[in-house]
């Protein structure tokens, strides 16, 4: 989560990170999730400084240092208890649930590995898996065999 604000292009919407390894990513971000980072930037951000500085986007009320990885899983799940959802939350399941739905909507999956980190092709292969058990699923919803 140690974002500095240079990391984020809203306007081109996407953002660059180190991950893993020391390796920078560059990871896209949509039209609404960018119109959210900006409206935390406005609104937010600041009411969790309250008039200190920093050089990190997500930062902690306590010091305004980075976001902690405990840190944002607490607040991903307070939202997820607010919003009604009944499965546990966590960051993977965040990470799992982005190269889904990018896999879904027709997304290369040589960029889904890049922007994941994944060493081997194989390890990103197997959201093809969960992609194709939906499909079936809906398949067999829509075109029963009799």
């Amino acid at each position: 989560m140690a974002l500095r604000a240079g990391d984020l292009n809203l306007d081109e919407g996407y953002l660059t990170c180190i991950g893993k390894g020391d390796k920078q990513r560059m990871v896209p971000l949509g039209h609404e999730a960018a119109d959210w980072v900006r409206r935390y930037i406005r609104d937010g951000r600041p009411a969790l400084l309250r008039k200190k500085q920093s050089p990190w986007l997500f930062v902690n009320a306590r010091d305004g240092g980075p976001l902690s990885r405990v840190g944002f899983w607490k607040v991903l799940k307070e939202y997820g208890i607010k919003a009604g959802i009944s499965r546990d939350l966590s960051p993977h399941v965040l990470r799992h649930s982005f190269a889904t739905h990018l896999l879904e909507r027709g997304a290369d999956l040589r960029m889904i590995q890049l922007m994941l980190g994944h060493a081997d092709l194989s390890t990103t292969q197997i959201y093809t898996h969960v992609l194709e058990a939906r499909l079936r699923v809906a398949y067999d919803k829509f075109h029963p065999r009799k």
